[in-house]
């Protein structure tokens, strides 16, 4: 799993704070767990531990670009984040940027 670096970049006018790291990865086990269960909302109001929506929409906003979650057409929240088949194609030369 991906963890270097998490620190969040604050968006103008919000603020600096960022989520802890077992937070994030609360919300990322989670979300695995129940891949295609729940919409934003929802997802946030059945987390095992609660936070303040901003805090949740941050770490959602994270997953969304490090491309780890995305949103089906219903709206519910998905795990994509495969690790194993990005190492398989990463390992291919045939699909090296040359």
């Amino acid at each position: 799993m991906y963890t270097a670096n998490l620190h969040l970049m604050p968006r103008p006018g919000k603020s600096s704070h960022s989520p802890q790291l077992d937070t994030i990865r609360m919300v990322e086990h989670f979300v695995q767990a129940h891949s295609g269960e729940y919409k934003r909302r929802a997802l946030w109001e059945n987390l095992p531990k609660k936070m303040m929506y901003q805090t949740f929409k941050t770490i959602i906003d994270y997953l969304e670009e490090s491309g780890k979650i995305a949103a089906d057409r219903e709206g519910k929240i998905c795990w994509i984040h495969n690790p194993d088949l990005v190492r398989k194609y990463a390992l291919r030369e045939d699909l090296r940027v040359r």
